[in-house]
Formats: structure tokens, C-alpha cells, sequence
């Protein structure tokens, strides 16, 4: 055999993507906790979207790319007038969605917000509903809505509990795209062959870098490449449908596979040792676990791994708020994660990048009591020399504990401590917050909360009749489910 041809035996596809195309077509969700969770999150994630059309930095990326286009029966933006063609509606309700970093989150091996993927659901499902009404069928109805985000959660969930794009350098939202184009192909019709092309094009595709996430380069990108990712979702399922063909080798594939090219260790003339070679490890088959699971961001619009931070920092100010000019040091004692993506000293260049600066988002509380998106805006930040003054003074310390239980399954904790030290010598108490109130074993104290949240979110676009119908539709489960999706985006219409 001669050395200098390939052999061109076309594969099956990777076992990886059959098991997500199993799961999408095969699985019947049945998990009440689940479905109630969908329905939580679906209110939280709303919310959070309507909240960012305060800011102009995210409203000027909205609406059609050509000013002017109509689009029958197009998808509709929630808080805006816009009907968009799905592919923009999702890029839309992707960005409002994540712009202030406020809704869920996910912490494993790999760090997310699964709720970005209801851009891309959302998106098609009301234009779909809308289209099939018009055609004289039965529309979509909101429990497929939350059906489409249980397994959306669950299939980014699971792919991130022991597999880290960002050690090798790609940000989290290949998840988002992998995971949304499972879903809209799957409201969109799709056959087994369809989504597992739509699937392989995911992973072929370019993948964003994490450089727009971390010093020195952190800005406003992170706050719509979810929106990016979930659009590009739709697109791509779109394309699966109308019959283009798959790349069944798409991860496995030697030396041009996603495994070999992005996520395994190589060398300059690309052959890799079999102990640099990665492959996706999945301890787990796909459920309901990461829906039951899911992180909810309640208190603080911050990157989650200083929620706990936060709240330590809100405990103490009553104490140290007369005495900032005295404080000696601040020690923030805290898990390997945080230090590794939000501990940062320096110059903060912009509101994302103080949003993802554990020293930044512990400052403001501590001094003011409250963190709020309007705190990390430059006004705010120019008036407030204390803060600098106050991140300059942070000692942050790994406790190997802390490390270990945010990867435990049984534990997934968040954990963060404060304590403050003044110049007498005197010392606050070492303030320990190992679980967020967002979090599931805080459900109980964390859902009264976020229902407050959604409320005062939704009276920041609507008039209080409005909000009063659209929460006590959000609050009833078995109403909200049999309510047709294009009915449900009605209410959210400016």
C-alpha cells in the first residue's frame, strides 16, 4: 500500500454526536422538577434581556441587518417592536439575553450560561408557530419551549462536566452552538440524518477564541457571542434541512478532526503522541441533571464564581463603611477557577472588564452595599476612587478545599470568604459563603428572590397591567405550557 495516498473510506458518524442526536429525538422528559426549573429560568432569562435594553451599548447591535426588511411572520424581540428573520431574532435575544451577565450559569470542567441557547429556541420557535397557524395547523406551544431548553441545558451541561474548552484555549459558547443547533433542528423538523448533519457542522465550524474574556484584551464581545452562537445555530440547522450533507468524522478524524486540530496538545508538525491526544469525556448519560442543577444569578449581575464574593462583601459593610480609609488589607480567600479567569489587577478599561474582576465586583459592595450593572459603568467607576483604592489593598488566597468540592457532583459548591484587616490591628471576622442563593440547595430561600427579580425586570419595559399578566401567566405552570409560543411572544411586544 503506498504510503502517499489517503485511504478515503467515508466513516460512520462519531458516537458523540449520535448520542446527542439519540437524546433529542428519543428522550422523553417526564422530570416535573425539570419542567418547573424551565419555567423559572424562562422567567429569569426574560427578565434579564428586558433589563439590558436600558443600555445603548447593547440596543445599537438590534434589529434587521438591512433597515427596512419585513419578514413574514418574523420573530419577535422581546421588549422591542422588532420581527426578524430567526436567524437575527436569535443573534438578538442572545445579546440582550447575556449583555449584563444575569442569567444562569453553569460550573464544571467548563463554565457557561445555558439559557443562551433560548435566542435560538425562542427565535425559531415563534416564527414556526407563527407560520403553522397561518397554514391553517396547530402551533408550537410553550411546553416545547421548555422541553427545547431542558435538553439545550442538558446537552451543554453534560458535554462541559469533565471536558475544558477553555485549558485549550475556546470559549465556552461552542456549547451554546453545538447545543442550540441541536434543539432548533429538532423544533424545526429534522430526521436523524438531518441534525446529525446539522450537528457535525457545528463542531466544523471556527470556534471563538476566550481572548475577549481575559485581561488584557476583556471587552464587549463577551457580552454577545452567546447571541453569535446561537444565530449561527439556527443557520446551520437551516442549511442540514435543505438536504446538505454531513461530515461524519467531524471530531475523530486524524489530524483535520475537531479532536486533533483544537483540543489535544500538538506539536509544530501536528502528530500527536497518544498521551497528548484529548477526547470528550461524558460521565454521564443525558436527562434532566443540568435543568435540576442550574446556577441562577439573583443578587448580583456578576460573573458567578465572585457571587459568593458578593454577598460575604455585603455582610461586612455594615461594618467596615466608616472605616475604608483605615483598612489595611483585604483578603479574599477563594477556589482555582476564579483565580485562573476573574482575578485581575490593574487598569479596568471598560464596564465587561470590571464585570469579570473578582477584585472589582468585591469592592463596590463592601464600600456601597449593593453591586448593580450601573456600578460597572465608567461614570460611576471615575466617581468612586475608592474602589481602586480598595482592589489595591486585596490579598487572593486558594483554598484547596474550595477547589476540590466546586468539582465534587455532590457539592458543586461556589465557595468565597472575606475578611478585612485595619491598620490598629484589629480584624473583621472571617465572612464564609460557600453556596449562592441561585443555588439548588438554596431553591427554597432563592425562588421568592428571583420571581421579585423578574418583577422589577419586567416593570422596567412595561406598564404594570402588562407585567401583572405577564407573571401570573409565568407562575402557572400548566397554563403557561399549553400557551401557543407566537400568543406567549405577543405579550413581550413593545
Amino acid at each position: 500500500m503506498s504510503a502517499n495516498v489517503e485511504q478515503n473510506q467515508r466513516p460512520d458518524y462519531d458516537a458523540e454526536l449520535q448520542q446527542i442526536a439519540d437524546y433529542v429525538l428519543g428522550y422523553r422528559i417526564d422530570s416535573t422538577e425539570a419542567l418547573d426549573t424551565a419555567r423559572n429560568c424562562l422567567m429569569d432569562t426574560l427578565g434579564c434581556g428586558l433589563l439590558a435594553l436600558r443600555f445603548p451599548e447593547c440596543t445599537k447591535h438590534l434589529g434587521p441587518l438591512v433597515e427596512g426588511t419585513v419578514v413574514p411572520h418574523g420573530a419577535r424581540v422581546p421588549g422591542t417592536a422588532f420581527r426578524l428573520d430567526p436567524a437575527k431574532a436569535a443573534w438578538d435575544i442572545g445579546a440582550i439575553i447575556r449583555w449584563l451577565d444575569y442569567n444562569d450559569t453553569w460550573l464544571a470542567a467548563e463554565w457557561g450560561h445555558p439559557s443562551d441557547n433560548l435566542g435560538g429556541i425562542l427565535a425559531v420557535a415563534d416564527h414556526l408557530s407563527q407560520q403553522r397557524v397561518a397554514r391553517g395547523k396547530a402551533p408550537l406551544t410553550m411546553r416545547e419551549v421548555l422541553e427545547a431548553m431542558v435538553m439545550a441545558h442538558e446537552i451543554q451541561g453534560v458535554l462541559a462536566l469533565e471536558n475544558s474548552f477553555n485549558r485549550v484555549g475556546l470559549d465556552h459558547v461552542v456549547l451554546v452552538k453545538v447545543a442550540s443547533t441541536a434543539v432548533v433542528a429538532k423544533l424545526m423538523g429534522a430526521d436523524r440524518e438531518q441534525l446529525l448533519s446539522a450537528l457535525s457542522h457545528a463542531f466544523v465550524d471556527g470556534q471563538s477564541l476566550r481572548t475577549y474574556r481575559h485581561a488584557p484584551n476583556a471587552g464587549s464581545r463577551k457580552s454577545w457571542a452567546a447571541g453569535d452562537a446561537t444565530s449561527r445555530a439556527v443557520r446551520l440547522a437551516d442549511i442540514a434541512l435543505r438536504g446538505e450533507m454531513g461530515i461524519p468524522g467531524v471530531l475523530s478524524a486524524p489530524q483535520w478532526g475537531f479532536y486533533d486540530v483544537l483540543f489535544s496538545k500538538t506539536n509544530k508538525d501536528q502528530k500527536l503522541k497518544p498521551e497528548d491526544q484529548r477526547r470528550f469525556n461524558l460521565p454521564q448519560d443525558y436527562g434532566t441533571y443540568v435543568m435540576e442543577n442550574i446556577l441562577f444569578k439573583i443578587s448580583f449581575p456578576a460573573e458567578f464564581h465572585s457571587q459568593t464574593a458578593c454577598e460575604a462583601a455585603v455582610r461586612l459593610h455594615p461594618e467596615v463603611r466608616g472605616h475604608l480609609d483605615e483598612i489595611e488589607r483585604i483578603v479574599i480567600t477563594t477556589h482555582e477557577s476564579a483565580i485562573r479567569i476573574i482575578s485581575k489587577e490593574g487598569r479596568l478599561a471598560n464596564p465587561a472588564d470590571r464585570d469579570h474582576c473578582l477584585q472589582y465586583m468585591t469592592a463596590v459592595p463592601l464600600a456601597f452595599g449593593s453591586l448593580t450593572a450601573e456600578h460597572y459603568e465608567d461614570a460611576f467607576h471615575e466617581a468612586n476612587p475608592i474602589i481602586d483604592e480598595l482592589r489595591d489593598k486585596m490579598v487572593i488566597e486558594e483554598d484547596p478545599r474550595y477547589t476540590r468540592e466546586y468539582l465534587e457532583a455532590d457539592k458543586r459548591s461556589i465557595a468565597n470568604a472575606l475578611q478585612v484587616f485595619f491598620t490598629d490591628g484589629s480584624k473583621t471576622d472571617k465572612v464564609e459563603v460557600e453556596y449562592p442563593v441561585g443555588h439548588r440547595r438554596r431553591r427554597a430561600e432563592g425562588i421568592p428572590l428571583l420571581e421579585a427579580k423578574f418583577q422589577a425586570n419586567l416593570a422596567t419595559r412595561f406598564p404594570a397591567g402588562r407585567c401583572e399578566r405577564i407573571f401570573g401567566l409565568c407562575k402557572d405552570q400548566a397554563q403557561l405550557e399549553a400557551t401557543p409560543v407566537h400568543e406567549f411572544m405577543d405579550l413581550f411586544v413593545i
